[in-house]
């Protein structure tokens, strides 16, 4: 049964790290190069034990109605976006595998999935087989849409200086936003708001495939199309969409 459970933690980070894989199908990045950002993830996971369980304290003080906002936007998304943004920063960012944009996806949904893969054994091991598939279904795929505009926007950056600031403002403000939101709904435990996390989750898939399309099709490795522009839209619509 332990055997069991810890597949079911383990195939949907397996089955996304794999699809990420196979998508970066211009220059892949170096299979030990995957292994470190996936550790690197593992490793995360103390430190933001550590800050969640000191800010959860403090959730008491607020009153019950602003506890699921306080809880999915600070305790939770504050800390494990920030914690991501600043391993990204400080493990790939300056890396001569770094090389192009695609790549800024790739490393941040390793680093993600490495803590997600930590944090579902936990769930799954504590809830069983009905939380495992639930959570294959949401919460660890939830960790990889994150990252995915997180990536994006590190690419922006890295590739267009010009931009850079303001990119990589929001390769934090974006998957801050969407997972506090995320969170938030969730834990509000009424049906009204399930219904309206069922189209923000869809919403969410729909803009970051389109954010790794747009990556892979502008690859410099790939000879048979110029490399488009970045999107110059609005910035609060850049915002709101990742």
């Amino acid at each position: 049964m332990i055997r069991n459970l810890l597949y079911i933690s383990l195939a949907p980070v397996a089955i996304i790290g794999l699809y990420v894989y196979i998508r970066d199908k211009y220059e892949k990045e170096p299979v030990i190069c995957l292994l470190k950002a996936l550790f690197i993830g593992v490793l995360l996971v103390l430190p933001i034990v550590l800050v969640e369980s000191i800010t959860g304290q403090f959730s008491n003080d607020f009153p019950a109605a602003a506890r699921p906002f306080y809880n999915g936007f600070f305790v939770a998304a504050l800390t494990e976006e920030g914690f991501k943004f600043g391993a990204f920063m400080l493990f790939i960012w300056k890396s001569r595998d770094f090389n192009e944009k695609f790549d800024g996806i790739v490393y941040a949904v390793y680093i993600s999935l490495g803590f997600a893969a930590i944090e579902n054994i936990f769930y799954v091991y504590k809830g069983g087989y009905d939380v495992g598939l639930l959570r294959a279904l949401t919460a660890v795929p939830a960790h990889a849409l994150f990252a995915t505009v997180m990536g994006y926007h590190f690419a922006n950056a890295k590739f267009y200086p010009e931009k850079r600031s303001r990119e990589l403002f929001l390769a934090f403000l974006v998957p801050f936003a969407w997972h506090g939101l995320y969170d938030s709904l969730l834990m509000i435990k009424k049906e009204v708001f399930l219904l309206v996390f069922i189209p923000v989750f869809i919403l969410y898939w729909f803009i970051a495939f389109k954010r790794m399309n747009e990556l892979s099709a502008g690859s410099v490795f790939r000879n048979d199309l110029p490399l488009p522009e970045p999107d110059d839209g609005d910035d609060f619509q850049d915002i709101i969409t990742g």
